[in-house]
């Protein structure tokens, strides 16, 4: 379930008597004018207010994190250090970097205790909950949002205590608790209907429709979520945008409706690329990558798959973010232990030495004991370490042959360099698919064991034939064999190759079919080739397979499947890069499926 993070828009800071309670980009253009226009003055308060406020309000984060260094060099001020930072937290997090967010909101936050004014801290406990959330240390973030809510309920603060109400409520809507985030929701809601902030109004209409989601209210949902996108794209505030339009997308899955579905997720992808939302971009893509999945359409299914995975990969440290939330917290509780236990410690320190001195003298004459035991056992160590290095190599050896069994050389070693396999175009590859005539129905007759041993007997032979050629096998479905040569390196001769192995295969299943031994396995094949442009890469996360996509594998799919038994038929873009070496006959124009007209050639021999 795709979850809304509001917190970046409803992020708000003082500035002297002022509050801006939203990014503003209208306001950093304003303020950046000004600035431009006004002459410098060392520890002049308006200038650093005008850098504070445009590093808040601006909506593109390099832009904010650069005006918020200004600050930076310009004082020391603990309340501007306290701004400062703030701001660079949360272009961090708009950018993905969460580790980076969450240590710029923590200095944040030793700044903020150090003014006399709660309400700033109570803002840096929101931002750190929101980042907490954000990486899955569902906890920590309601400790923080906790936090925040307890100190704005104290200063009466009913606004921005409605920021932290609807957070928390949204942290338990993230964990499926829809009855402990709804009093949330709607406290948050009646405050900011009465205060006229529409924004807020937005993102608790929004949060209230995924409730009803959850609940299985999909009208409910639409309606609501659909009035918090008219409501936030009307102030320009696109971040949750995005995110609103992805989760309308899904109700439309649930309906059923698929095409409805695409035009939200394609406007989702658009608006997280136009702002560089990248956590939204990662989604969105593989959205669509589903989407066209079911819509069977695997090609771009493939390409919105591979760019998901790369904006995955570019949202920064989540899994280091969720530790950091772990040490902090075993920190918090070692540090209120020790604060109880300092007392007794001190009282316990005089009898506590003289235990330690005793523990250093029977330790001593353990330690002298050991060390006659350490050289024994370091001897048995060396023999034991050497025998095992062995073992690894071997096994490691084994681990290679069967990865090379599974993918070819080239494509093997950059898996194994870098994790993942970069999709590749070859221009010219032959393609060959076989297949037995009346397989199907004779093998409703065999057992399991014979079926396993028939296709055994004649793919390992195919296997055989191929790799003599250069080609590569594909993969093998039910009787049907695939294989292509041209790749993974380009060769110029891979159709003379293909067709001279085609034949060598033709040759051996005729003469099996002679064989009075092997009449269990008397079967006729069907040979299908076609040239041209293919894409080759590696599919699966575990079990990984390489295939190839492209027209052309279509079309030599319908080259086997219009051959006959015991014939090689070929494409015209086959016959002309072979037609010189190999007699060939036309067969002239048949109708191919989804492909209309396609002139075709049997193989007959090889050319005196």
């Amino acid at each position: 379930m795709r979850r809304i993070l509001t917190l970046l828009v409803l992020y708000f800071l003082f500035f002297n008597a002022s509050v801006c309670i939203a990014q503003n980009h209208k306001v950093a253009d304003s303020l950046i004018k000004k600035l431009k226009q006004r002459q410098r003055v060392d520890k002049d308060s308006l200038r650093l207010h005008m850098l504070a406020e445009i590093s808040f309000n601006h909506n593109v984060p390099d832009s904010s994190l650069y005006y918020a260094g200004v600050i930076l060099k310009e004082t020391d001020d603990p309340y501007w250090l306290y701004a400062a930072y703030y701001n660079i937290g949360s272009a961090l997090r708009i950018q993905g970097n969460l580790e980076g967010a969450l240590e710029a909101y923590f200095k944040s936050l030793e700044f903020a205790r150090r003014l006399p004014e709660k309400t700033n801290e109570a803002a840096c406990n929101m931002a750190i909950g929101d980042v907490y959330s954000v990486s899955g240390a569902h906890n920590n973030s309601i400790e923080y949002y906790s936090k925040s809510i307890d100190i704005y309920r104290q200063l009466n603060e009913p606004l921005k205590l409605a920021f932290a109400l609807f957070n928390i409520g949204d942290e338990y809507l993230t964990q499926d608790s829809l009855k402990v985030a709804l009093p949330y929701f709607k406290e948050s809601g009646n405050i900011f209907e009465l205060s006229g902030y529409t924004s807020g109004v937005a993102y608790n209409l929004g949060n209230m429709g995924m409730l009803y989601a959850k609940q299985g209210d999909d009208a409910n949902a639409l309606l609501n979520i659909d009035k918090a996108i008219g409501l936030l794209e009307e102030s320009q505030d696109y971040y949750p945008v995005s995110e609103y339009l992805a989760y309308m997308s899904d109700i439309y899955v649930k309906r059923g409706d698929t095409s409805e579905a695409l035009v939200y997720a394609k406007r989702s992808l658009l608006l997280a690329k136009k702002y560089g939302l990248k956590d939204q971009m990662s989604q969105s893509n593989l959205l669509l990558s589903q989407l066209y999945d079911k819509k069977g359409d695997q090609i771009s299914s493939y390409k919105y798959y591979k760019d998901y995975i790369v904006y995955r990969d570019s949202v920064q440290n989540i899994a280091t973010v969720q530790k950091m939330a772990d040490l902090r917290t075993e920190n918090e509780v070692s540090q209120k232990q020790s604060e109880l236990n300092l007392k007794d410690a001190e009282l316990n320190l005089s009898n506590q030495q003289k235990k330690n001195q005793r523990i250093v003298m029977i330790a001593t004459a353990i330690a002298l004991f050991l060390i006659g035991i350490l050289a024994i056992g370091l001897f048995r160590r060396n023999k034991f370490i050497q025998r095992t290095k062995k073992i690894i190599e071997e096994e490691r050896n084994r681990s290679d042959s069967l990865l090379l069994n599974i993918l070819p050389e080239e494509t093997a070693q950059e898996l194994k360099e870098s994790g993942k396999v970069k999709a590749k175009k070859f221009e010219s590859v032959s393609v060959l698919f076989t297949d037995f005539k009346g397989f199907t129905s004779y093998s409703t007759n065999l057992s399991p064991e014979v079926l396993v041993e028939t296709i055994g007997f004649y793919f390992s032979k195919f296997d055989e034939i191929v790799e003599r050629y250069g080609l590569e096998k594909i993969k093998t479905i039910g009787d049907a064999y695939m294989c292509a040569g041209g790749l993974p390196f380009p060769s110029e001769n891979h159709a003379e190759n293909m067709v001279k192995a085609a034949m060598e295969i033709a040759e051996f299943v005729a003469e099996t079919k002679k064989n009075v031994k092997a009449t269990e396995m008397n079967f006729d094949v069907r040979i299908g080739i076609n040239t041209g442009p293919v894409v080759a890469g590696v599919v699966g996360a575990k079990k990984f397979a390489y295939d190839i996509w492209g027209d052309t594998v279509n079309i030599a799919s319908r080259m086997e499947s219009n051959s006959e038994p015991g014939k090689i038929n070929i494409s015209e873009n086959t016959y002309a890069l072979i037609k010189d070496q190999f007699d060939c006959e036309y067969r002239g124009e048949l109708e191919v499926k989804n492909k209309g007209m396609m002139k075709m050639y049997f193989v007959n021999g090889i050319k005196a």
